[in-house]
Formats: C-alpha cells, sequence, structure tokens
C-alpha cells in the first residue's frame, strides 16, 4: 500500500536527529530518580502485554521544566513510530511555548501503536487497551502527571486519538490532518477494519456523540487527501479550533501547524 493510501507521509530525509535522547534495554520500566534533572527528550522501549510487543515510548519535556508535568499523548501516523514527533520537532516546539511564550508546562508522550488506526484487530494487539490501562502507569513511573489531560493525533493517529478521547472526561483533543473514511468501501480499502461493522463502531464521523467540541481543534491541508473528511468533522462538530489551509498530506504542513496545535492544548491546561 502506498504512502498516501495509507494516510501518512514517509520521514524526510533531511529533519535533524534531536540529541540528548537516551535509552533503556527492551522491556524495562526505569523509576525516575528524584535528584537527577529529567533529560528533555528520552527513549525507551517498554513491554506492552495490551498490544503484546514492546513498544517504543519517547518522553519530551519543555527545556528545564522539571517533574510532575501534565502530560499530551501523541499518537503517530500509519507506517510511523513514536519517532515521529521527535523528527517534526516537537521538544523544541514545547520549548519555545513554554520558556518564551508563557504557555504552562507540559511534556508530550508518545508510544508506538502499531499500522491499525490505534483499534484491536485482535485480542492480542490492543493499542487503546494500552492507552488506557498501561501508559498511566507508565507516566507516573517516570514522574509524570498519569492521567493525561490531551492528545494529539497525525494522520491514523487523529483517527486513534478521537477514539481514545471518547472513553475520557473531557480532554482536549488537537488532530492534524485526521485519517477519516467516508465511506465503508474507503474504509475496507486500508486492510484495517475486522469488517464494516468494527468500522461504523469507531468511525469518529459516525459518533460524533462522543466528541466535545468545546476541547477539539482540527487542522488540515487543503490538499490533503484527506480533506473531505476533515471539513465533514468541522461542519458536523463545530471544533473550538479549525484551520483548513494550503498544505498537503507531509511533514511540511504538520511542522507548520504544530506551534498552533501544541498551544491550543497547553494554553487550556486546567
Amino acid at each position: 500500500m502506498g504512502l498516501a493510501a495509507a494516510g501518512c507521509a514517509s520521514k524526510p530525509e533531511d529533519v535533524p536527529v534531536r540529541t540528548g535522547a537516551t535509552s533503556s534495554a527492551p522491556g524495562t520500566l526505569s523509576a525516575v530518580s528524584a535528584t537527577a534533572p529529567p533529560e528533555p527528550v528520552t527513549v525507551e522501549r517498554v513491554r506492552s502485554a495490551a498490544r503484546g510487543t514492546d513498544v517504543e515510548l519517547i518522553t519530551m519535556r519543555p527545556e528545564d521544566a522539571g517533574q510532575d508535568l501534565p502530560v499530551c499523548i501523541a499518537l503517530h501516523g500509519r507506517g510511523e513510530t513514536a519517532e515521529m514527533f521527535v523528527d517534526l520537532g516537537v521538544p523544541d516546539v514545547l520549548t519555545s511555548l513554554v520558556n518564551y511564550q508563557g504557555v504552562p508546562p507540559f511534556a508530550v508522550v508518545a508510544v508506538n501503536g502499531g499500522d491499525s488506526y490505534w483499534i484491536a484487530r485482535d485480542a492480542e494487539d490492543d493499542p487503546q487497551r494500552m492507552l488506557t490501562e498501561e501508559v498511566p502507569a507508565w507516566l507516573a513511573e517516570r514522574g509524570l502527571a498519569p492521567n493525561p489531560f490531551g492528545v494529539l493525533g497525525i494522520s491514523m493517529g487523529g483517527y486513534g486519538a478521537l477514539n481514545y478521547a471518547a472513553g475520557l472526561l473531557n480532554p482536549l483533543v488537537a488532530v492534524l490532518s485526521p485519517a477519516l473514511f467516508l465511506t465503508w468501501p474507503e474504509a475496507d480499502a486500508r486492510d484495517v477494519f475486522a469488517d464494516e461493522q468494527q468500522w461504523r463502531d469507531t468511525d469518529p464521523l459516525q459518533n460524533l456523540a462522543d466528541i466535545n467540541s468545546s476541547t477539539l481543534g482540527v487542522w488540515c491541508g487543503e490538499s490533503d487527501p484527506f480533506v473531505d473528511g476533515a471539513r465533514q468533522l468541522i461542519e458536523r462538530a463545530a471544533p473550538a479550533v479549525a484551520e483548513v489551509e494550503p498544505g498537503d498530506h507531509d511533514a511540511d504542513y504538520w511542522r507548520k501547524v504544530l506551534p498552533d496545535a501544541l498551544r491550543f492544548v497547553g494554553g487550556r491546561i486546567g
């Protein structure tokens, strides 16, 4: 399947790798030292029973932010991993927003969700269960607030973010280029959903009652292949922030709007 059809662009070749990240051995959960200052970016492998595999867990903090930060969960696009958010420059955006623009300090935590639109393809791999049952403990072990106040999703991650938010009490939700399908044949072509009923049960456009408009922000490029779904979400959900502007389904567009999306969630903490 091509990347455009899959709902995510490839990683750009010219994005510099963020330095200063740390890693731990696969499957371990290392507790945060009360005395050691946290790194702006930490990269770890942890074991997810819900997904039946080790997953990458990346914590991004503003520079000099300290411990016990509220958390926005970040859900990547299809064909990507949690590293997508480091490549897009989230750590530097966080530092700019918090240290220079007056946004309250918070962390962004990304985790690998596979390629199944953040829904369970079978009982052995359930990324939504990982988010709700396992991530809170992982956050607490790292000196972070265990209950995320918000969720950021890009492309396939936008589909997952809207599903994740539906089971929580009014979290802030920012979706960029959300991969939403207008018909079952279009959704079926992704080879993700077990059947049409699973798509209908998880499709945000068919479950708008689960979406809180006042805590939702939507960004999408005018040339994005998913723009029609984004326009429907905007028209029918009436989000607090809605931006459809020049741009495609690619890293250049996401870098452009990420500061606004993170300002949207961070500026509403509490």
